[in-house]
């Protein structure tokens, strides 16, 4: 398995998707029942792969990712080529931009002293995916990149 398991909850939301999966495999609702009882090897590893298939087709067309934590944004912007990275750094432990006065107490104080915010570029590895998954693991949302974009603006300015 390269990315992870989509969760019961993905799965009952993608039910009428993973049933076209297995119907592709000439595998009936009848075996597929049989397959779990008998077999379970292979239906954790269908339902491994189908996972993969997913993960693959979002992760083909990320394009930003977020990632939030008390006193840091990760703000990435991925190409076919590069990881461009905007982060944001609050050098104040009193405030934690996770929650809404200190996400605030941001937008309005950019320009604060204890606020830093640096850029940086890296290649894409020979597996974009695997790159973008890694990142996801380590707590980032895929966004539509409005917060990439507006931060761009700010570090061009």
């Amino acid at each position: 398995m390269k990315y992870a398991r989509l969760t019961k909850e993905q799965f009952e939301e993608m039910h009428e998707e993973f049933i076209n999966f297995l119907a592709t495999q000439s595998i009936t609702a009848d075996e597929w029942e049989k397959i779990k009882t008998e077999k379970p090897d292979v239906a954790e590893e269908e339902m491994d792969i189908f996972s993969d298939l997913i993960w693959e087709g979002v992760l083909n067309k990320v394009e930003y990712l977020e990632h939030f934590s008390p006193n840091q944004i990760f703000l990435f912007n991925i190409t076919a080529a590069t990881i461009n990275l905007i982060a944001v750094k609050v050098e104040n432990e009193a405030l934690d931009i996770t929650t809404r006065e200190g996400y605030s107490w941001l937008q309005n104080n950019l320009l604060d002293d204890s606020v830093n915010i640096y850029t940086s570029t890296k290649a894409i590895s020979d597996d974009r995916n695997k790159d973008i998954f890694a990142l996801i693991k380590q707590g980032a949302n895929i966004t539509k990149g409005e917060l990439y974009r507006y931060f761009q603006e700010v570090v061009q300015g």
